[in-house]
């Protein structure tokens, strides 16, 4: 039976429904929300409204009873597809819906299905149709501004960092992954990430390559490029001017799989993306670029062991999300962030990790 198609065996009033119907990156910093619902209401089960391309980011994890994908752009798409998936839900009699994505779409659904307890954010689309409003603090890390739906209900917990389970099956194809490219246990392992869906949050090509050349010649650290199949193509590009051996693990490997092979890296170097997000979610520090955005909006990795390298201007922040061309026809917040910077926060971390007993 597949995943989205699975009911409840439950009908207890008491089931929760979190609703992250948005980004990779989204639903990974709602995972927090997720276990922290879990552990304020063990007797209920925690279900998950998700689209089909984050799903098995939930798979294995401890905190998750089961999920439910709403394919919205696709066999979900439309109204007629809204009231299916309302009919769905509805049949699943959740009591609670904690509703993080702030969409107009998202709220009317779970307002369609019924469900008597809708808290979500006072700045949703759709934030007429929820029995809870929720001022949404622009001051703190989006991790604490989800967590606040469920402080709204008097919930009382100790917030954890996201974290991503990958099975021993997943662990077994990163390993595969890592000896056909002969990268052996112990070995030490950079991932690098340079994409994103934003043109303008992707450092330069160049920068990537430099500071892979160096990891390479002068520390002597194996490297390997990480990402979806959308980011191949850059891959190939900053392997190729990297030069040596640079295995490409972009589109190669779904989303478990590469989680456990980050869990090999020493660190993941990324752009501000979903795969930042990730990298933090299996317990690996990461060095993240910001350019257009600012860490300040609440979307730098959680948790402690980061850092941040960015470019003080007075263009940024130019917008919530980048964009796909720069404004000011510069691009200076990527084009003067140094090869040399990146490094220096690279070593940074290495040279903890060597203190560290």
């Amino acid at each position: 039976m597949r995943a989205d198609e699975t009911r409840p065996q439950n009908s207890a009033p008491g089931r929760v429904l979190v609703v992250q119907t948005a980004f990779l990156g989204d639903l990974i910093l709602t995972l927090p929300l997720i276990q922290a619902a879990k552990d304020a209401l063990p007797e209920s089960q925690v279900w998950v409204l998700v689209i089909p391309a984050t799903a098995e980011i939930l798979t294995g994890h401890p905190a998750v009873d089961g999920f439910m994908i709403y394919d919205k752009r696709g066999r979900d798409r439309g109204f007629l597809g809204l009231w299916r998936m309302a009919r769905r839900l509805r049949n699943g009699r959740f009591g609670l819906a904690l509703i993080p994505h702030r969409s107009l779409r998202s709220a009317l659904l779970i307002a369609m299905a019924g469900i008597p307890q809708r808290v979500g954010f006072g700045s949703s689309g759709g934030f007429f149709t929820f029995s809870r409003k929720v001022s949404r603090c622009r001051d703190v890390h989006e991790v604490e501004r989800n967590l606040d739906l469920l402080r709204a209900l008097n919930y009382q917990f100790q917030p954890e960092p996201p974290r991503v389970y990958p099975g021993d099956e997943h662990r077994r194809q990163a390993e595969d992954f890592l000896a056909g490219h002969h990268i052996h246990p112990g070995q030490a392992l950079v991932g690098v990430a340079p994409g994103s869906v934003w043109p303008t949050k992707r450092w330069l090509p160049e920068g990537f390559a430099r500071v892979i050349r160096k990891l390479q010649e002068k520390r002597g650290v194996r490297v390997v490029l990480l990402g979806g199949a959308a980011d191949r193509d850059l891959c190939h590009q900053i392997a190729r001017s990297a030069g040596g051996d640079v295995p490409i693990a972009a589109g190669e490997l779904s989303l478990l799989p590469a989680a456990a092979l980050m869990e090999n890296c020493r660190l993941v170097l990324s752009n501000d993306s979903a795969a930042a997000h990730l990298a933090a979610a299996a317990g690996r520090p990461v060095v993240a670029i910001f350019g257009p955005t600012v860490p300040q909006f609440g979307f730098a990795p959680f948790g402690e062991g980061h850092l941040i390298v960015q470019k003080e201007l007075d263009c940024r922040p130019c917008g919530i999300h980048g964009g796909n061309r720069c404004r000011q026809r510069t691009f200076a917040c990527m084009r003067e962030i140094s090869p040399r910077q990146v490094l220096q926060a690279i070593d940074a971390i290495l040279e903890q990790e060597e203190k560290t007993p």
